[in-house]
């Protein structure tokens, strides 16, 4: 179907940080087939009359953990070690294939109404995840977060249950729904595993053509211990072994270095800032102007909705801009453009999709209207100041995936919410937590 956006304030996120206004923007199937001040010729399946809203590419949600939906508050006022351990651990032991798609269709939904159209989630029962994805309309790069706790001379690939689960992922979803599913390898930290496993990942995604997601010097402890372990910082250890040498992503980086930087900005790896986790755990604040300054490029994540408690990428945004200028004392430490660089076209960049992340001819048509017309984003004096420091989800009118108007004004086009809600509330969440 085609589909004409007219008389659209546009930012196009193509680096000019300019806004269009007034402008015509043309869907032809999947893709973006015009940007500009004229309307272009032709006939169009539907017109959308955009005055008083603004065009932007979807949000990339660039890390985060689905299923985790269901524990949403859950063990809340606890540091990231305790919170996992005596909360998030015994009742993940509990989950199955049903329940996890349940909880992803639940995250799904929420991140769907916020102004999300691509994720890169890393989680178990993996396939369940991408068949919701896939139904949901959405993009996603999925891993599984490899760990391993066994003795290192132990280690096997045909006995380590997530070098086994990566290959079957990897055959059966990496490519599907026309490149919607992209597979990345993953180690779910320095911190749980150890060396075989990654060498394995590392060499699997180079076989493969994959890329690689970690949590990474997430915590103080973590990284100090990393330092004690192998007298190198977790980013550097795991470079000892080829981690990164594929297009990869680093989720956190709270305590990563200069000579952690410099590496990261040599080999392509990028940073997944989660300031809202982050904070929620005491785990700290990424240093995001220094990385910047060194060349990392830098993407944005909610984390799970267990520790961040919602998909609000739009509140992410806002710690993103504000909290470097608060730590530093300095109020042009980051601005609101470089917190909608981070949502959209490094996000699109971290995880190895370049058409998309902008509002450009030829790029893929994922595309959110934001509604000006509500009192909280008026007046405005600056479209970029209001999307970061005013906007909220509920003023996301419309989200389009590829061409397809999967949410508009409140509805929800491809997923059946009660069904969803009857599913978490009937099954999911006595099947985790006993009867509710």
């Amino acid at each position: 179907m085609s589909i004409l956006f007219e008389h659209a304030a546009v930012l196009p996120m193509d680096g000019s940080r300019a806004v269009l206004k007034d402008a015509f923007v043309a869907v032809e199937g999947e893709r973006i087939s015009y940007v500009g001040p004229e309307r272009p010729a032709g006939d169009f399946g539907r017109v959308i009359d955009c005055a008083g809203r603004v065009l932007l590419p979807g949000f990339v949600n660039a890390h985060t953990h689905l299923p985790m939906t269901l524990m949403r508050g859950y063990g809340g006022g606890h540091d990231l070690q305790s919170w996992l351990h005596d909360y998030i651990f015994p009742a993940e032991a509990k989950l199955d294939e049903r329940a996890v798609a349940a909880g992803t269709a639940l995250g799904l939904a929420e991140m769907i109404a916020t102004g999300v159209t691509c994720v890169a989630d890393m989680y178990m029962h993996t396939g369940a995840i991408a068949e919701q994805v896939l139904s949901a309309g959405l993009s996603a790069n999925l891993s599984l977060g490899g760990v391993y706790f066994g003795a290192p001379e132990d280690f096997s690939p045909d006995k380590c249950g997530d070098c086994v689960d990566q290959r079957a992922l990897t055959e059966q979803w990496h490519g599907a729904g026309d490149g919607r599913i992209l597979v990345d390898a993953s180690i779910h930290g320095e911190y749980t595993s150890c060396a075989p496993l990654w060498q394995w990942m590392a060499d699997y995604a180079q076989a493969h053509g994959l890329g690689m997601h970690v949590h990474l010097s997430e915590t103080v402890s973590e990284h100090q211990a990393s330092l004690e372990r192998h007298g190198l910082t977790p980013l550097q250890t795991l470079d000892q072994y080829g981690v990164w040498d594929v297009r990869a992503i680093a989720a956190h980086c709270v305590y990563t270095t200069p000579e952690d930087w410099a590496l990261m900005s040599g080999k392509g790896v990028s940073c997944v800032h989660n300031p809202w986790s982050n904070l929620k755990l005491g785990s700290g604040v990424a240093p995001t102007p220094a990385m910047k300054a060194a060349g990392v490029n830098i993407a944005l994540g909610s984390d799970g909705m267990s520790s961040h408690n919602c998909a609000d990428l739009f509140s992410d945004m806002k710690l993103a801009a504000c909290l470097p200028c608060g730590v530093g004392r300095d109020a042009t430490a980051m601005g609101a453009w470089d917190a909608l660089e981070m949502a959209t076209v490094n996000g699109a960049r971290a995880l190895g999709r370049p058409d998309t992340g902008r509002v450009e001819a030829g790029c893929l048509a994922d595309l959110i209207l934001v509604d000006f017309s509500h009192p909280n984003l008026t007046p405005c004096h600056d479209i970029a100041e209001n999307l970061v420091f005013s906007a909220r989800p509920s003023d996301v009118s419309m989200n389009m995936a590829r061409g397809r108007v999967i949410y508009e004004n409140g509805n929800f086009l491809t997923l059946d919410l009660e069904r969803v809600r009857a599913e978490v509330e009937k099954y999911a969440l006595p099947l985790l937590f006993g009867t509710r």
